[in-house]
């Protein structure tokens, strides 16, 4: 039977968990995951772990933050002065908002603090610095 390699379209079925059993992604109710080996749609820690599978198999894999979202980059937090906000937006801890930058692309971040003078806003996606385990089963080499 044919195992997955670099340059397969696959599709997977997964299960996402951080270090303290919560899971924070799942495929299970919904189709597969397809993606292409080597193509950098997901994680690479993600991609090698499907490397050498068999359709049919299944695997648990830990996957260390540097092969997920990378670390935690302090230089992707920033304190906003309120001002800068519309009056009308009341940013609470939790929030992801979406920020245009001076380029015109718009990012993502996750409101960290909240004071009556500044908003602590992340940047960084919401699982970086963090290890990863996932129960991934190979459903179809396509």
């Amino acid at each position: 039977m044919a195992q997955a390699k670099q340059g397969d379209t696959v599709k997977v079925h997964y299960t996402g968990k951080l270090d303290d059993g919560t899971v924070f992604d799942s495929s299970i109710k919904r189709d597969p995951l397809q993606f292409t080996i080597s193509e950098g749609r997901v994680i690479p820690g993600f991609e090698q772990a499907v490397v050498g599978m068999k359709p049919g198999e299944s695997k648990t894999t830990k996957i260390p933050a540097d092969k997920a979202y990378g670390p935690h980059r302090e230089e992707m937090v920033l304190e906003v002065d309120r001002n800068e906000f519309p009056e009308h937006l009341k940013p609470k801890v939790g929030e992801q908002l979406q920020v245009r930058q001076p380029n015109g692309k718009t990012i993502i971040v996750t409101v960290r603090d909240v004071s009556e003078a500044n908003v602590k806003l992340d940047a960084n996606h919401p699982l970086a610095g963090k290890d990863l385990t996932f129960d991934i089963q190979l459903i179809e080499i396509v």
